[in-house]
């Protein structure tokens, strides 16, 4: 189930308990734990005033005897830790940026759309110079529906995108007050085990010791175990704390994707397609006075390419035809060639036979060889 984050109070002190799936139980304001002597120190994250009482008072009321206990601590907060990363998860996978990219794409194919080459050459030109304004105003008309409907897409998804933005301020900052909580939890287990493994796993030791019994021996080893459960416990939370670290970078690196696209879509939206229609109505106003220019140039142009191809035509038609005509019947480098290839080949096959007859008489002096050797290994197994 998705997480409300709009209901989270980030800003409350984090609450601790040893009943994760139960009522709350925090330790009353003001109490202290018992001193222990030659206590561990542990490295402490920041914490405030009241959350370092919390932290004390909570380690303070941890057993690890109690199995239930030690299999229940910061499952809490690592069950409300996995329901945010699936909602953050959730939150990356139903954005539509895919889609957003391709209605950008699709104002640019309109808009190349409307440039669409017309018909190359002199005939095409008068063929279609007299309807090209009415052609114009056809294209932008039907260009500026396809824009107008991509323009409201677009307002849609840049109001869903800054949405999403502040969705994920809320997210890092309830992430952020997870990873405080998990680290209170942690601090108070590890200052709890530094201490029992400091006092009460040195009491049983000793005792052991000096009474020499198997019972006392095997309590000490059990408590030594019951520690190392729960070392493993806090290295777990640790796992989760780290996750909350990780999360942290993420969030904001989708958080700036979405406020770039948005930033995007919003110079498309009072940039390129305002100015695109600006421009357009200035192309159809201009269109009038270039016609006649238009014509003539294209006009003239064709006389000159019609003038230059045929020139460049004779040309080669008359230089082909001198150089056909004194040409032989064939051609002197033909004739090298074909001697050369001739000449190799015979080569070639002379090196091969000379190869081939090595090889045989390579061949027979191995066969020699290898007559010899089975005569030799018959002649043994005879005797």
């Amino acid at each position: 189930m998705a997480i409300d984050f709009t209901n989270i109070d980030t800003t409350a002190t984090p609450t601790l308990t040893l009943d994760p799936f139960g009522a709350p139980a925090p330790a009353p304001a003001g109490t202290t734990p018992a001193a222990k002597p030659e206590e561990v120190p542990v490295e402490e994250p920041q914490l405030t005033p009241e959350e370092q009482r919390m932290v004390d008072a909570f380690a303070a009321q941890i057993d690890l005897t109690d199995t239930s206990l030690v299999l229940q601590y910061g499952a809490g907060v690592q069950k409300k830790m996995a329901d945010f990363s699936e909602s953050a998860l959730e939150s990356v996978r139903t954005q539509d940026l895919g889609e957003i990219g391709a209605l950008l794409t699709g104002v640019v194919q309109e808009l190349k759309g409307f440039d669409a080459e017309e018909e190359k050459g002199l005939f095409g030109f008068f063929k279609k110079a007299s309807n090209k304004i009415d052609l114009m105003k056809t294209r932008y008309a039907k260009v500026e529906v396809n824009i107008s409907e991509i323009s409201k897409s677009l307002e849609s998804h840049q109001v869903q995108l800054l949405k999403d933005a502040a969705l994920l301020d809320k997210m890092y900052e309830v992430n952020l007050a997870y990873f405080k909580e998990l680290s209170m939890y942690i601090l108070a287990g590890k200052k709890k085990l530094a201490g029992e493994r400091a006092t009460t796993l040195q009491d049983l030791l000793a005792k052991a010791q000096k009474s020499g019994l198997p019972e006392d021996a095997q309590a000490a080893k059990d408590f030594e175990s019951m520690c190392v459960r729960f070392e493993k416990k806090l290295y777990d939370l640790e796992l989760t704390r780290m996750i909350c670290i990780q999360m942290a970078p993420q969030i904001r690196l989708v958080q700036s994707n979405d406020t770039q696209m948005a930033e995007k879509i919003q110079s498309t939206l009072v940039n390129t397609i305002p100015l695109w229609k600006s421009q357009m109505t200035i192309a159809l106003g201009m269109e009038h006075s270039i016609q006649a220019a238009a014509a003539q140039r294209e006009v003239t142009d064709m006389t000159n390419e019609l003038l230059r191809r045929n020139s460049e035509r004779l040309k080669v038609a008359s230089v082909e035809t001198a150089r056909e005509t004194e040409r032989g019947i064939v051609d002197i480098e033909t004739l090298k060639q074909t001697n050369e290839t001739l000449i190799s080949t015979l080569d070639e096959v002379l090196t091969i036979q000379k190869e081939g007859r090595q090889k045989r008489q390579e061949a027979e002096k191995e066969l020699v060889a290898l007559e010899d050797d089975l005569k030799k290994k018959l002649l043994e197994m005879s005797k």
